[in-house]
């Protein structure tokens, strides 16, 4: 059987189309309905494309960066390989953990909806004749900041032409891991602050000022209601004072974080440590409400740059934002 993926002609304007990234592009000119019950089943188009230049980008096996470059239409893939990789290590952050939606918006002002409840948030027994509970979503007063992330490739061709792809998927990951603690930063800060719509996070302080108990955490737990309290997160030194509370030392959590490396706490919410925190503090969410993450952009990377010069200098960026759903949804609590 032959496939269209063998014959399809790569260049560099299909990173150009507007309103589609450059693997949205090959779907459109070899679609992956087409191999449903074939040994490519499963792969998507670049990894079709990958796999009909021989290029083998992770494993013990993994081919050497030149290998991209072997011919003008293979050279055309380096670009999304690199976006891939970076946009890997951002994935691999605690971002996606505590995000309810994400909304791809192209354009420079973007407003985010709230939503008001009237009387109360439960759904009340309607009887004949009476008003139903409205529930009003309106559009923010203020727009949400969008702010443009990324890190510079510099590298000569020379420089990586013989490093294993499976290494150099390493440096790259590394990039999209910066990329998501600056985005991490932001995305904290408006859970604290507000998005700037009047909606900061409500502040609870520890009944004795530097020490933190079971208790404390009850008490914080359950001013999350109608919501639930199911991610929290702790400074480094709030994570010490907590894994030495008696509670956090029952043998089945001890078990599960020794065994998956994730701690899940005895109020059954996730529990989430980043410095990006001021010390002594800690935020705890219900992430199925809370946070909405705004993508400017997905990861671009200088595409002209990584194929005609091979490397050289290239910026690798983001554009993203973040706005409040739910003010209720988050608190701070001070220890």
């Amino acid at each position: 059987m032959a496939f269209s993926y063998d014959n399809l002609k790569l260049d560099k304007g299909m990173y150009q189309e507007a309103g589609s990234t450059f693997t949205q592009v090959l779907e459109r000119l070899d679609p992956s309905e087409q191999y449903k019950g074939t040994s490519l089943e499963g792969l998507d188009a670049f990894q079709r494309q990958l796999k009909r230049f021989d290029i083998k980008v992770k494993g013990a096996g993994s081919d050497v960066v030149e290998k991209f470059f072997r011919t003008a239409d293979s050279a055309v893939l380096f670009p999304e390989y690199i976006a891939r990789a970076v946009r890997q290590g951002m994935e691999e952050d605690i971002l996606p953990h505590i995000t309810a939606a994400v909304t791809k918006f192209e354009g420079m002002d973007y407003r985010s909806i709230t939503a008001e409840n009237g009387e109360a948030h439960e759904l009340r027994h309607v009887e004949e004749g009476t008003a139903i509970p409205a529930t009003t979503i309106q559009v923010q007063s203020n727009l949400v900041k969008l702010r443009k992330r990324g890190r510079m490739l510099v590298a000569s061709y020379e420089a990586v032409r013989y490093q294993k792809l499976d290494l150099f998927s390493v440096t790259l990951r590394q990039i999209g891991a910066h990329i998501a603690r600056a985005n991490l930063e932001d995305a904290v800060d408006v859970l604290m602050n507000g998005d700037g719509n009047n909606n900061a996070a409500a502040v609870d302080q520890v009944a004795s000022k530097g020490t933190l108990t079971y208790d404390d955490l009850v008490d914080f737990w359950a001013k999350f209601d109608p919501y639930q309290m199911n991610a929290l997160l702790v400074s480094g030194d709030v994570m010490v004072k907590m894994l030495k509370l008696s509670e956090f030392q029952n043998p089945m959590t001890g078990l599960n974080f020794q065994g998956t490396g994730k701690l899940t706490t005895p109020l059954g919410a996730t529990l989430l440590r980043t410095s990006v925190l001021p010390a002594g503090t800690a935020i705890g969410l219900d992430k199925r409400f809370a946070l909405e993450m705004v993508q400017g952009s997905d990861v671009m990377v200088e595409y002209d740059k990584l194929i005609d010069r091979q490397l050289e200098r290239a910026a690798i960026t983001t554009v993203s934002g973040f706005a409040k759903v739910f003010q209720d949804a988050s608190r701070v609590l001070e220890v």
